[in-house]
């Protein structure tokens, strides 16, 4: 069956504060227990891993502990944090189960407590056809490139421009082999001492290991919180979808 990590480990420094932001409470819990909850409630994960910072686990511990979820602590960067949660899970996806490899692993933001089942139902849905699939949404606004100095160097055309979000969803097999493709990367790199370029995303992990990633659109709705406004958008979108009798935070 599918499986999941959750990615909490951050430290949210756009926020601002020294805290991580998914810890704080939003409509009456830690922002990353709605996300975690929606993907419980999705029915869809034989297992789901949450992957976080080792200062947190105090706090997390206590809420986490009545969810089955697994927790599991991360590295000091995003891509080190996904691949120790994916470690986590294939150690145990592969003890004694046969065909492994071909289920799907979904990979979700903590901070995006907004994303709905019928959203992680889509992008499963792509992934198993696929291979590989993330939620996105298209690039609506016009685009400046601009230099050091903040003036514009050109307008950039949007046309099939998208923006990433999450879940992204890879077989096991397709994301394994990113992540080693990646360190025969880093090492030849660290060889040469050429700088290193880090991926944004886990789509990019696996993009640049040559395979395909189909997009699945989403809604703006799925907002990352990223800034302290987003809080306030989030509640309205909330408050708007309880009223039309859709609850996100009782999935």
């Amino acid at each position: 069956m599918p499986t999941a990590i959750l990615v909490a480990a951050g430290r949210g420094r756009r926020f601002g504060g020294d805290r991580n932001k998914v810890l704080l409470r939003w409509a009456g819990k830690p922002i990353w227990q709605h996300a975690a909850e929606t993907l419980i409630a999705c029915d869809l994960f034989d297992r789901i891993v949450m992957v976080i910072h080792p200062d947190d686990r105090s706090e997390i511990n206590e809420s986490a502990g009545k969810l089955p979820l697994q927790l599991v602590e991360g590295g000091p960067q995003r891509a080190d944090s996904v691949r120790l949660g994916f470690e986590h899970l294939e150690r145990w996806a592969g003890d004694g189960r046969e065909g492994w490899q071909e289920d799907l692993v979904a990979i979700h933001d903590a901070a995006r407590p907004l994303v709905t089942p019928e959203e992680i139902r889509a992008v499963m849905e792509t992934a198993k056809m696929r291979g590989a699939a993330i939620l996105a949404t298209p690039v609506r606004g016009t685009l400046k490139r601009a230099d050091a100095s903040g003036q514009i160097e050109a307008t950039v055309n949007r046309d099939r421009l998208w923006e990433a979000q999450t879940p992204q969803v890879f077989r096991h097999a397709i994301y394994r082999a990113a992540i080693l493709q990646d360190r025969v990367r880093a090492s030849a790199k660290a060889i040469a001492e050429a700088p290193t370029d880090p991926v944004t995303d886990d789509a990019e992990l696996v993009e640049r290991a040559g395979f395909a990633v189909t997009l699945v659109p989403g809604s703006t709705e799925n907002l990352k919180i990223t800034h302290p406004d987003d809080l306030s958008i989030a509640s309205a979108i909330a408050h708007r979808r309880s009223r039309t009798g859709f609850n996100p935070l009782s999935p």
